[in-house]
């Protein structure tokens, strides 16, 4: 593969943590781990992932351990837990795990791309800021794979966050993100909400911080393998916090 030129020198020193929460993710897991390895060769950047699993059924955890093994301990950080303990929980606990400068979240289903790595880490060093966050809806972002009522339930969804909230920003909804740790670090311990709602919250807390957030355009494609985790209770949860 070609590497990237013109890549800011400054992110060379940084290195990078890469939480992976997981539940029932064992055919997506290796796919994903894979292309995260090959985003950080291409930028020759320090990297590692932290896998947060709940104690999935289908055997996740078993091939966290493997891959673990082909790309070493020092690539691949494991934490089972007892349960599903909440989205929310589970980058705290990751970001406890992680020694990085900078920290990524990101879905282990593949719907969120790794080759969009790069332009992460690019927009946060020639912007300073202190949180770049992926959104689907500006020019150049976008969702394939999703029907109808998946939609239009992410745009409202989207459309109310922004309404009642007004961030000044086109997606407040998504959880691809790159946050400096420091910023994370101080945020995240403010954080009241566990689930879905959490990656919202944490938006609106670090620009009540005065942490600095910009966007990068991604496109959201719909998971390969396994079912979407997104039920009622977590759209209930979803509208509560809007509200409360």
């Amino acid at each position: 593969f070609k590497r990237i030129s013109s890549f800011p020198e400054s992110a060379l020193k940084n290195k990078y943590s890469v939480l992976l929460p997981t539940y029932n993710e064992k055919e997506n897991l290796p796919i994903v781990v894979f292309l995260i390895d090959k985003a950080f060769l291409k930028i020759n950047v320090s990297y590692e992932i932290v896998v947060i699993d709940d104690n999935s059924p289908d055997g996740t955890y078993e091939m966290a351990l493997k891959l673990q093994k082909l790309y070493t301990e020092k690539k691949i950080k494991i934490l089972k837990r007892s349960g599903k303990l909440g989205l929310g929980s589970a980058y705290k606990d990751g970001l406890a795990l992680a020694s990085g400068s900078h920290i990524f979240i990101m879905d282990s289903d593949l719907s969120h791309n790794p080759k969009f790595i790069p332009p992460f880490i690019i927009r946060q060093e020639l912007s300073g800021c202190d949180i770049v966050t992926g959104t689907r809806y500006s020019q150049g972002g976008g969702i394939t794979g999703w029907g109808f009522k998946r939609k239009l339930m992410s745009q409202v969804a989207n459309f109310l966050a922004l309404e009642l909230l007004k961030p000044g920003l086109t997606d407040l909804t998504g959880s691809y993100r790159l946050y400096k740790k420091e910023a994370l670090d101080k945020v995240i311990s403010n954080v009241r909400s566990k689930g879905y709602v959490f990656q919202m919250e944490i938006i609106v807390r670090s620009q009540l911080m005065d942490y600095s957030v910009n966007e990068v355009p991604i496109l959201f494609v719909d998971r390969l393998y396994g079912k979407s985790k997104l039920g009622p209770k977590e759209v209930f949860d979803y509208l509560k916090g809007l509200v409360f």
